[in-house]
């Protein structure tokens, strides 16, 4: 028998699935010699072992039969608990377990959230530049995504307000948009608080879902709190992903939804199909850590290494990189540098050169819907040792100063452009 033609046998969803950009770029940085700034991996030395290895010794023998048994797809209803007074204590969120979907990572939350709202052709807004998981996770759903560019203090809503305008006039429904407003990845910038209120307010006037994804909120190093987008919500508008990946373990794939319950419900049924539960192993583990009181100080011991590792990087940024060529706001917190080249610089062409100097990055065009942001690139100051953060970016540095004078000073001239082709 001739083996099937398998191509032939896909949904057109399924062709139309791409790897990621990311994945495969990552490859290329598995050489111990390389200094990578391309993944967004916590470091190691942030990972509470002790206090979990205790943590799992007295639920193994006290509670075996409950952490090693199915659990309900909800999740484990004390861990939902404890995340909700947590979110009430710390953001002023109201809400109760009920508001609460426990999934295996925020990128699970993404795609049922895919499931429930999108349908061919229906339309979503994100930003330019925005997540990559979040950008797979919809595209599999097929919709139309118009993107709203951010600056330096966060999604450009004034360009978001003529879209929606535009949109009213023409009928067309917003199913959501999706932001990272605190400490954003990849662009490492902080949506103030009168952009923050003038989000909410549009959401009210056009009637659309706010998705807040706030992985790194906890993660500040300076500057003053800002109220998180679902805290300022009235009206049930906004559904809220957040994770224990960057403050506790990711290697848990512990994260939640949180919203309003006719859509943690919705999310609940689609999680069914899925995956029927999370692991209640490391929910259990997880309600642990909250209910015996060791987030807080966990959170202040990865603040100092981060917020350290953040200053470094920005200093051997401000200390070797060729300004003429590159510019790069200074996060907050978070776990990202997003560096902005001049416009002739591609940094997918430039990338291969980086890899030839032993030093990594993850190109700017993964993080845009149309594949813009060429010029641009996004460093992980987290997860390299103080030492090899200043090595690797004197090695960056060296090459973006070599690209800037190939691509840039030499450049050709508007005349010599004219002459070259024959205009």
């Amino acid at each position: 028998m001739s083996k099937p033609i398998y191509e032939s046998l896909l949904s057109q969803r399924a062709l139309k699935m791409k790897g990621s950009v990311i994945r495969e770029l990552l490859k290329l940085t598995q050489k111990p010699e390389i200094i990578s700034f391309a993944g967004g991996l916590p470091n190691p030395l942030a990972f509470p072992v002790e206090k979990i290895h205790h943590i799992i010794n007295d639920l193994i023998k006290d509670r075996p039969q409950i952490m090693m048994q199915y659990g309900s797809t909800e999740g484990v209803p004390e861990l939902r608990e404890e995340i909700a007074k947590r979110l009430k204590n710390k953001w002023n969120m109201d809400g109760d377990a009920d508001n609460i979907l426990i999934t295996v990572g925020s990128q699970q939350g993404l795609d049922l959230l895919g499931r429930v709202f999108i349908g061919h052709d229906s339309t979503i807004i994100m930003e330019a530049p925005t997540y990559l998981g979040a950008l797979n996770a919809f595209n599999v759903y097929d919709p139309n995504i118009v993107s709203i560019p951010l600056d330096d203090s966060g999604l450009m809503v004034d360009r978001l307000e003529e879209y929606l305008a535009s949109m009213q006039k023409h009928s067309i429904q917003l199913k959501f948009i999706y932001t990272v407003p605190t400490f954003h990845n990849p662009a490492g910038v902080c949506m103030n608080l009168p952009k923050r209120k003038k989000l909410i307010d549009l959401s009210h006037e056009y009637d659309f879902i706010i998705v807040e994804d706030d992985p790194y909120g906890e993660l500040r190093y300076h500057g003053d709190p800002l109220p998180t987008l679902a805290s300022m919500d009235k009206e049930g508008r906004v559904i809220y992903l957040g994770t224990f990946s960057k403050t506790l373990v990711p290697g848990f794939r512990v994260a939640w939804t949180f919203g309003p319950k006719p859509i943690i419900d919705k999310m609940g049924i689609a999680k069914q199909a899925i995956d029927l539960c999370t692991p209640p192993f490391t929910q259990h583990i997880a309600k642990e850590y909250l209910k015996r009181g060791y987030i807080d100080k966990h959170l202040n011991n990865i603040i100092d290494l981060y917020g350290r590792k953040q200053r470094i990087m920005a200093k051997a940024m401000d200390e070797k990189m060729p300004k003429e060529y590159i510019r790069w706001p200074v996060p907050e917190g978070g776990m990202f540098l997003w560096a902005t080249l001049h416009e002739n610089i591609n940094t997918s062409d430039m990338f291969h050169d980086a890899i030839t100097e032993n030093v990594a990055y993850v190109i700017g065009s993964a993080f845009h819907a149309d594949g813009s942001g060429t010029n641009c690139m996004r460093l992980n100051f987290t997860h390299a040792d103080d030492d090899k953060i200043v090595e690797g970016v004197g090695r960056l540095s060296g090459v973006v100063e070599k690209w800037g004078k190939e691509m840039v000073d030499k450049a050709p001239t508007t005349t010599e452009k004219e002459v070259i082709t024959g205009i």
